[in-house]
Order: C-alpha cells, then sequence, then structure tokens
C-alpha cells in the first residue's frame, strides 16, 4: 500500500461515490445537478494505515429562481384576506447579471410612517410656536 491518504466524497445518502481521489484534492462540485434545497457533502479519508475520518457538511442548493413573498411569514398564525406580493427572479449565471426582475417591490415600512408622522407634527409646532415670536421691532 502507497504512502498516501485517499479522500472519497459522497452526496446525501447516495451508496455510490462522487469520486476517490488522492490527498490533497481540489475538486469542483457541480450544484447544478442537485435539486433545489438541504444536501450533506460527506467527505471519507482513509490514511495508509487504513484508518478512517469522516466530516459530514450540510449545505443548502439553491439553483433555481429565487422567491421573495411580502405580506405573510413562516408558521403565522392569518384569518381573513391576505394581501400577498410575490416576486420570483432568476439570477443569470456568473457572468451576467440580469436586471430586470431582480429587485424584490417592499412596502413601505411601518416605523418609517411613525416616524414621518412625527417629524410632521414637530414642523407644524415649530411653525406655530415661532410665529407668534416678534424678532423685529
Amino acid at each position: 500500500m502507497e504512502d498516501k491518504s485517499y479522500v472519497t466524497l459522497f452526496i446525501d445518502d447516495d451508496p455510490q461515490p462522487l469520486g476517490t481521489f488522492p490527498a490533497p484534492v481540489s475538486f469542483d462540485l457541480d450544484t447544478k445537478k442537485l435539486t433545489d434545497g438541504p444536501h450533506l457533502l460527506k467527505v471519507v479519508s482513509k490514511d495508509h494505515k487504513g484508518k478512517e475520518g469522516i466530516k459530514s457538511i450540510p449545505f443548502i442548493v439553491r439553483n433555481g429562481p429565487a422567491i421573495a413573498i411580502e405580506g405573510i411569514k413562516k408558521d403565522e398564525v392569518v384569518d381573513g384576506v391576505l394581501p400577498l406580493m410575490i416576486n420570483a427572479y432568476g439570477k443569470g449565471d456568473q457572468k451576467t447579471f440580469m436586471l430586470h426582475g431582480s429587485e424584490t417591490p417592499q412596502s413601505i415600512p411601518f416605523w418609517f410612517i411613525v416616524l414621518l408622522i412625527a417629524f410632521a407634527a414637530w414642523a407644524a409646532y415649530y411653525l406655530i410656536t415661532s410665529g407668534t415670536i416678534t424678532l423685529f421691532k
């Protein structure tokens, strides 16, 4: 047996490995062949004496279009009619950027409306109170 360690790569629970390589290895994992969602990369290494080490790395693939939903959150309790805003957009590829649909429009946050009302109230108060003071005689 050689004085080399070998690395075997597995995806999810597939008994067929992606490959076995002498260590150190540089490997390009093509996620386009995987379905969107959670996956597990399992790396099994064996040294020249036959001792084995295992490392599992969970990761999430999202090659499909991104989906953004405003108006409902995960596990939210709702009733009545829900106004939803749904946007789905692809990110193009690594060489080009798709401008159309790449931003998700959102409603104005509640805190901004409260801040705007408070500023308008302060401005009205300032105008009323400063108008009663005579600056020049």
